[in-house]
């Protein structure tokens, strides 16, 4: 399993983006997935998850309103936009996927939000 992030950019206060996570290795349709971040002395926090069987969606307090997380079965990817950026947002961005309670994760894409 391979999750490979994109998207990642340095911005202004305002602005919008969208990452992609493109998954490869996954056999069943199935799973959970997930986005997280971790700015810099920060703890790692989740900020949205997607379940792909049902489509149904979770977002952190912070972010609910302002991000969106989405699947698209045909092209593998996870995508998360990010609108109305805020320098907090600033952090590494991964993605992760659940199997069967084992966890894969990608390396990280950043943003930059002055």
């Amino acid at each position: 399993v391979q999750l490979v992030e994109s998207g990642g950019d340095s911005v202004q206060a305002g602005g919008s983006l969208r990452l992609a996570c493109l998954t490869s290795g996954i056999t069943t349709t199935r799973y959970c997935m997930a986005w997280l971040r971790q700015g810099t002395g920060k703890r790692r926090e989740m900020v949205a998850g997607l379940y792909t069987g049902s489509g149904h969606t979770v977002y952190a307090d912070s972010v609910r309103g302002r991000f969106t997380i989405s699947y698209d079965s045909a092209k593998k990817t996870v995508y998360l936009q990010i609108n109305n950026l805020k320098p907090e947002d600033t952090a590494m961005y991964y993605c992760a996927a659940d199997l069967r309670g084992i966890g894969y994760w990608g390396h990280g894409t950043q943003v930059t939000v002055s």
